[in-house]
């Protein structure tokens, strides 16, 4: 599977963010699609930086590695009239500015994209598109700014609630590169002339983010997987057809009160309508026989692919990891339920000293996986890690400062993160940086940038933001 399943956080309307995110990654998902609102990440708040920083933090610790902001809630602006304003309305003057807030707040959080809508149409259609072409634009001088992209939904009922005026909007706006598609393929089944598959398919490589949800034609009712007439297996199937990476999540607001269970019964129906692939099979293999796991492991590259799980922000996958990263990582969390903590740290032990560069990363990236690898693991994860900082592999060192790195010492850790600066591995992909970073991980930064300005080199730029923080 080429694309990753989330869960949207309106559906956990009753439970504070941190709980829901939680529940969302323990399920399974690795993404989730995050709607600002008051008790979700309020866009509004006075210490907004501070909560951003602590939901990427969380993000990063859970493995819900992709992320697409959702700009749905309804009562956010105006506490009377749901939705209100919108780019339609006579003063669109909020929405937009919610819209640029939305835009940062993913940036900082390295969202795949801002999904929006064009509101309800109350005046005549010509002044509406005109607002509408107007306030889109608007809101994409701010996307151009920050580079991040802005993705919008047809919505039942809504000025624009069809693909095809998406895509003629883009057109009127001069196709910019940043304007994409969000599809709900509920929506799909509810008004539009084609399936849910064709729509998928008719968007193509404009679509940035999909919603999943079950509906009957010509009902705009968010239904669970199989109390309408959605044919999931084929709209997946669809995504995986067209090349689709980005994030596909459940979009069921209406279901709160029983959030946890709709999502686990929304997991279990997404996964039996996908498509078996190579690394659904090799999962299969090593709950059968643990040990293949030693001959499965070097053709992971090859089946699935090295790419950058975000290459929009991330091309070397220094902090996302790759594709192959995230299939080892499946692998041996496969493995870790098979078998005792001391047999699960020889064989890692194995994966690392016997597999070229790539294994040993998957190794690495899948040790932050790990939830409690116990005493066995963690001392045997350690010597990994180690090993893996006194390399110059940049992919390498970049793997060993994930999560699992907070068992390093503080001796240990702030070496890795000087080892990161020095070999030109961005300070982002050190886990917990924010929290761990003390006064002599800046005395030693200091003295590198010191060492750095004499030799007449620039000092990276992240580094210098670390220290300007004293």
């Amino acid at each position: 599977m080429s694309f990753h399943l989330g869960y949207g956080t309106n559906g956990f309307s009753n439970h504070r963010l941190d709980d829901a995110l939680a529940i969302i990654a323990d399920l399974g998902y690795t993404g989730v699609a995050l709607t600002l609102d008051h008790d979700h990440l309020d866009p509004f708040a006075d210490d907004l930086a501070r909560h951003v920083d602590h939901v990427a933090s969380r993000l990063s610790a859970l493995g819900l590695n992709r992320v697409v902001i959702e700009t749905g809630a309804r009562y956010l602006l105006d506490p009377w009239r749901k939705h209100s304003p919108t780019l339609l309305s006579d003063d669109p003057a909020l929405r937009i500015d919610f819209l640029a807030r939305a835009l940062r707040i993913a940036g900082d959080l390295g969202a795949d994209c801002v999904s929006f809508w064009s509101g309800v149409s109350t005046v005549d259609t010509d002044v509406a598109w005109s607002r509408l072409r107007d306030g889109v634009a608007a809101v994409l001088e701010h996307a151009a700014r920050l580079n991040v992209r802005l993705a919008m939904e047809p919505e039942p009922g809504h000025l624009v609630q069809h693909l095809g005026q998406v895509l003629d909007l883009r057109k009127e706006l001069g196709e910019p590169e940043l304007f994409g598609v969000t599809l709900d393929v509920g929506h799909c089944v509810a008004v539009e002339p084609v399936n849910a598959a064709e729509c998928v398919r008719l968007a193509g490589p404009l679509l940035w983010n999909v919603q999943l949800d079950d509906m009957l034609p010509r009902v705009h009712e968010h239904l669970e997987f199989g109390d309408g007439h959605l044919d999931l297996p084929g709209t997946l199937a669809a995504l995986a057809e067209i090349g689709y990476t980005g994030l596909a999540a459940v979009e069921l607001p209406r279901h709160s009160h029983a959030a946890p269970d709709t999502a686990r019964r929304a997991f279990t129906a997404l996964n039996a309508a996908l498509p078996r692939t190579w690394l659904d099979k090799a999962e299969d293999r090593i709950r059968e026989k643990p040990s293949v796991i030693g001959a499965i492991f070097p053709a992971v590259g090859r089946e699935v692919g090295r790419a950058a799980l975000r290459p929009d922000i991330d091309p070397q996958g220094l902090v996302h990891g790759t594709v192959d990263d995230a299939a080892r990582s499946r692998l041996i969390g496969v493995l870790a339920g098979r078998l005792a903590p001391a047999e699960l740290a020889v064989e890692l032990r194995d994966l690392y000293r016997y597999g070229d560069d790539a294994e040993r990363r998957g190794v690495l990236r899948a040790l932050s996986t790990l939830e409690s690898p116990g005493a066995e693991v963690t001392d045997a994860g350690i010597k990994l890690v180690e090993d893996a900082l006194r390399a110059n592999d940049i992919r390498l060192v970049a793997a060993a400062m994930g999560p699992f790195a907070r068992f390093l010492d503080d001796h240990a850790w702030r070496h890795g993160v000087l080892k990161c600066v020095f070999v030109g591995v961005p300070l982002a992909a050190v886990a917990d940086l924010e929290t761990r970073a003390d006064d002599e991980l800046k005395r030693m930064l200091a003295d590198f940038a010191d060492e750095r300005r004499a030799a007449g080199r620039e000092v990276p730029a992240d580094a210098l933001s670390l220290l300007k923080e004293n």
